[in-house]
């Protein structure tokens, strides 16, 4: 079996499963667990990538076999995994708390409405679940006595991971503090320039670029071997890749900064930061 068909019981599983969370919230027009939604199609697409095998002979073919221990699997496999459930229980937790103190997600107020169009919607989550965690699945597939040991090149790739991952943290938390003290009135600002917000305009998308490229490039040495058809690490390059586009250009800072517009177009302030702090990469030029 090629190393790409046995990406399809990935892929299968995280079609099946966003459509089935669409047949259950769509006619509901409720968006408020699409983030969770996204979430548990990391989790679950993982878990198949690694235990397959496992999964198939117990649950398809009725075979009385044990799960692996953690043991048996190789150190990248288990990083990998590490880093991509660490990350999905964070981020999701912390969009779907947000959405629920909101009362809801402002970007479906309309879509939600649509039942054909906030379908796709989920669909195009179960395609964002599948390219962006390409290159932990492709690991995974792998039996685990093929993969190379780590090296200097994966520790790195370990450490941008963690400093990605921490960077994202530390500007949502900063975000969350400076709204809690809006809320209770105690600065008058309306939109915050303080901490990393002060060296890029959405300086947690930058973290969750770096987390992606951390991921990416501590798959790399596997998917750079024999076991593997040629291309398939610049393949997986389409996970960080992905990410930069959909945030920079599509679903993440475009929107921000049209309602940013908006509100405060005109505000001497909002002109003054938005002049200084770049959009998205950081600077730490002062003037």
């Amino acid at each position: 079996m090629s190393v790409f068909s046995r990406l399809l019981p990935v892929a299968g599983g995280a079609f099946s499963l966003q459509a089935i969370l669409a047949a259950i919230f769509v006619p509901q027009a409720n968006e408020k667990w699409y983030d969770l939604g996204g979430s548990l199609g990391f989790l679950s697409a993982t878990v198949t990538s690694l235990y397959y095998p496992t999964l198939k002979a117990k649950f398809w073919e009725g075979a009385p076999v044990p799960f692996p221990p953690l043991s048996s699997f190789a150190p990248r496999q288990l990083l990998l995994t590490a880093a991509l459930g660490i990350w999905t229980i964070r981020l999701g937790g912390f969009l779907v708390q947000r959405a629920i103190k909101a009362g809801g997600d402002s970007r479906f107020d309309k879509v939600k409405h649509q039942p054909g169009t906030f379908t796709a919607f989920w669909m195009v989550q179960a395609l964002w679940v599948l390219l962006v965690g390409m290159p932990v699945y492709l690991v995974n597939v792998v039996p685990a006595h093929l993969h190379p040991a780590l090296s200097l090149r994966d520790y790195a790739s370990l450490g941008l991971f963690a400093s990605s991952f921490l960077f994202e943290i530390i500007a949502d938390r900063q975000k969350s503090a400076w709204r809690r003290a809006q809320r209770d009135k105690e600065h008058e600002e309306k939109f915050i320039t303080s901490g990393l917000w002060s060296i890029s305009r959405h300086p947690n998308y930058v973290g969750e670029v770096g987390i992606w490229t951390g991921i990416w490039a501590l798959s790399s040495a596997s998917l750079q071997t024999a076991h593997y058809p040629r291309g398939t690490v610049v393949l997986a390059a389409i996970s960080p890749l992905f990410t930069y586009y959909l945030l920079r250009y599509v679903s993440g800072v475009p929107p921000l900064e049209r309602s940013a517009k908006k509100k405060w177009g005109q505000d001497v302030a909002w002109q003054t930061y938005k002049r200084k702090t770049p959009v998205f990469w950081p600077s730490f030029k002062t003037e």
